[in-house]
């Protein structure tokens, strides 16, 4: 458990193989309620088992959103270059901080 106020971007595969792009400050926390159901995305429910396939701290929470978006925006073959390949991964990062100048 961290008490940073860095954000996380993250992807989790699901049982029937789609993927789901998120952020939090606690990934392992937020993995852990999306499991158990209450708290988690509505778009996990019933897609289980869940598997952490990507994470990767960001910084702040402006960041972590604009990356999160771009994320969602990827075909589903650029999202899974993205958790094999860690260059593209800060490419599209590094693009979203240049989207804040």
């Amino acid at each position: 458990m961290t008490a940073s106020n860095t954000w996380s971007v993250y992807l989790v595969r699901c049982g029937d193989h789609s993927l789901y792009t998120g952020i939090a400050l606690d990934v392992e926390r937020r993995l852990e309620e999306h499991r158990e159901g209450k708290r988690g995305a509505k778009y996990l429910r019933g897609r289980s088992p869940l598997e952490l396939v990507m994470s990767r701290e960001v910084g702040g929470k402006g960041l972590a959103l604009k990356v999160e978006l771009k994320i969602k925006k990827l075909s589903r073959k650029a999202k899974e270059n993205l958790s094999v390949d860690s260059d593209k991964l800060e490419e599209l990062i590094a693009a979203c901080q240049g989207d804040s100048a």
